[in-house]
């Protein structure tokens, strides 16, 4: 990686003040949460059902029992712990450099680091509600529960988490694309930009800024005025705050 490149990066987050940052499946992966579509994501495993198919809505509706289990297994990584990105990000927002994190994941560790204004596009793991009732239960419930966890009212316990066939949460959508309308400076990293709508959401940037940090090359590079193929741990290893 160039070092003009971390220079450059650096620069930009002087002269910003309202940094938001976007990312993806890639922020995770350095503390151990596999992504979904890489050779050895979860989507290419050689599971009973095809995993795309298990974390849709009408799977989840038909076949509670085999989502569940595959749930449990995939889908929480109980010693996962934030890595560097979530640190810096978390250090930022206190120095009062970036006003959000938007995020396509579901694993919590962007909060954990202790980032305030985040909103996860596509829910948590970390929360879950009675479909019935409506009240909440931790993670703990669903890991603990044998088959299909249930409420004390009898009702399912979902995870508060976007399935394939429903719709993102309005209100976080507003959340985030109002801080990115309203950011000087927008990084987008760890993703490939090919999951929507949330790789829609760059489009609502009308700041100075525009980086993306990405361990491979996407079809959005030539968007980006600062382009760094690397990973990010290696970057923001050299942030500066």
């Amino acid at each position: 990686m160039e070092n003009s490149k971390i220079r450059v990066l650096n620069d930009m987050i002087k002269e910003s003040n309202r940094i938001v940052f976007f990312g993806g499946a890639g922020v995770s992966t350095e503390s151990g949460i596999p992504d979904f579509r890489s050779a050895d994501g979860i989507y290419m495993m050689d599971y009973k059902y095809p995993p795309e198919e298990i974390i849709s809505r009408s799977f989840f509706d038909a076949h509670k029992k085999e989502f569940y289990e595959f749930y449990k297994q995939y889908f929480y990584y109980p010693d996962a712990k934030p890595n560097i990105t979530h640190i810096k990000l978390a250090e930022l927002e206190k120095a009062n450099k970036l006003s959000a994190v938007v995020t396509q994941n579901i694993d919590g560790l962007h909060t954990e680091a202790g980032s305030k204004n985040v909103y996860e596009l596509h829910g948590s793991v970390l929360r879950n509600y009675c479909m019935k009732c409506g009240r909440f239960y931790d993670i703990n419930h669903i890991v603990k529960s044998e088959g299909i966890p249930k409420c004390e009212c009898g009702g399912v316990v979902k995870p508060d988490v976007v399935l394939y066939e429903e719709s993102l949460d309005g209100d976080c959508i507003d959340g985030a694309v109002k801080a990115i309308e309203n950011a000087d400076m927008l990084i987008v990293a760890g993703t490939s930009l090919r999951v929507y709508p949330a790789a829609g959401f760059i489009r609502y940037f009308r700041g100075k800024n525009l980086v993306l940090i990405n361990r491979d090359s996407t079809e959005m590079d030539s968007m980006f005025g600062l382009v760094i193929n690397d990973s990010l741990g290696n970057v923001f290893s050299q942030i500066e705050i």
